[in-house]
């Protein structure tokens, strides 16, 4: 019983050291964002890689990619995301993955007709 309630503490203590060394979340940080946006610019290229993505239509997924990228850096801007601006990025982001999937899992193949 002793030995529990030692174990128990010392768990407690070591976890309590660990989330006090945490630092500070920053207020202008979106990393789900950032992530996202890099996670989609590889899909973008392994589909023109592989011939999933014709020229076209990789090209309009970059403008997409960068409006998000510009509409993230806006939001920075002051320093401060708040949770509307959080948002905005995040729903656009999860369009712009949409897309990617259809883009790539449609009948055009690179060196095909464009739409």
């Amino acid at each position: 019983m002793k030995i529990q309630t030692l174990i128990t503490a010392m768990i407690l203590a070591a976890s309590g050291a660990a989330f006090a060394q945490t630092p500070a979340a920053d207020p202008a940080a979106t990393p789900g964002v950032d992530k996202r946006m890099a996670n989609q610019q590889k899909r973008i290229d392994q589909g023109v890689a592989s011939g999933q993505l014709n020229a076209r239509e990789a090209a309009r997924l970059q403008k997409r990619e960068a409006k998000l990228a510009a509409d993230t850096a806006a939001a920075k801007s002051d320093g401060v995301v708040t949770a509307a601006e959080r948002r905005k990025p995040q729903r656009e982001a999860h369009r712009d993955s949409k897309a990617v999937y259809k883009q790539k899992h449609d009948r055009q193949m690179a060196g095909s007709a464009a739409k």
